[in-house]
């Protein structure tokens, strides 16, 4: 079993493969004090909930924002999870996976390594001119090229960041749930206007970046798919006419197959 590592900076997402088959998956809160010990108990109450023998995870992989949690969970990889590992952790940097995407970047070292592992997974489905967007902590944007070229993308404040943005810097506005759906652009009351001006201002913003990506891209009248992935994707996705299609595990099958073609190779 494949064991694969997530790290973000709001949360850490986890999952085990049988194969190509994903048969567990946990969302965890990203805390940087968390010791190597301390995520070793929490992954194995995990496995034993959900009746898996954590001595069958047989390899490791590992995309990380916040390094000193990365850190960490090698740490407790290598000590704790895996008895029956193959090969070290592997780690997903612009160096370790410079062989499977071409990074057409002026610094390739700094790009982060979820970006590069969603590229990787959505041109292994879609073999063509790509963009994937990231609804995490941060919005990215990724632009990846048929020839499976990371060309570089776009980075912007996400929506859990202006939300407590709104609420915290101003006197009257309150902390608002935009899980409800909103059919009217003009909103009756306050909280009806934020969250309005959330969805609808997220959704118009997404399809003009979307749409100037794609003409700077490949031109003007050409295709390019857009792909969504993160908590907020199906939430915004209603107001972004652009985005053709939503895959919650991008990352997650990302990892898998970053780890599958590095070891055949």
């Amino acid at each position: 079993m494949l064991f694969v590592i997530d790290i973000g900076n709001s949360h850490t997402v986890t999952g085990l493969y049988d194969g190509d088959r994903l048969v567990g998956q946990w969302r965890l809160k990203s805390d940087r004090d968390k010791t190597a010990d301390e995520l070793a108990i929490n992954s194995n109450a995990l496995f034993a909930m959900a009746g898996i023998d954590a001595r069958r995870i047989t390899g490791i992989v590992i995309a990380s924002v916040v390094p000193n949690l990365e850190a960490a969970w090698v740490s407790c990889c290598r000590e704790h999870l895996a008895p029956n590992l193959h090969q070290s952790p592997l780690t997903v940097s612009a160096a370790t996976v410079g062989d499977l995407i071409t990074i057409r970047t002026d610094n390739p070292g700094e790009v982060g390594a979820d970006r590069l592992v969603n590229g990787i997974a959505a041109w292994e489905q879609f073999r063509s001119d790509l963009v994937v967007i990231d609804f995490g902590t941060a919005i990215t944007f990724d632009c990846v090229t048929a020839r499976c070229e990371y060309i570089g993308g776009i980075i912007f404040p996400g929506i859990g960041i202006s939300l407590e943005a709104l609420a915290t810097r101003t006197a009257k506005l309150p902390h608002i749930d935009v899980s409800a759906r909103s059919e009217n652009i003009i909103g009756t009351t306050t909280v009806e206007a934020m969250r309005n001006g959330i969805l609808f201002g997220y959704g118009a913003m997404i399809d003009g970046l979307a749409k100037g990506i794609s003409r700077e891209m490949v031109g003007e009248g050409k295709h390019v798919e857009v792909i969504a992935t993160g908590g907020m994707a199906r939430l915004i996705s209603p107001y972004a006419t652009l985005i053709g299609h939503i895959d919650p595990n991008l990352t997650l099958e990302g990892l898998r197959i970053i780890y599958d073609k590095k070891r055949d190779r």
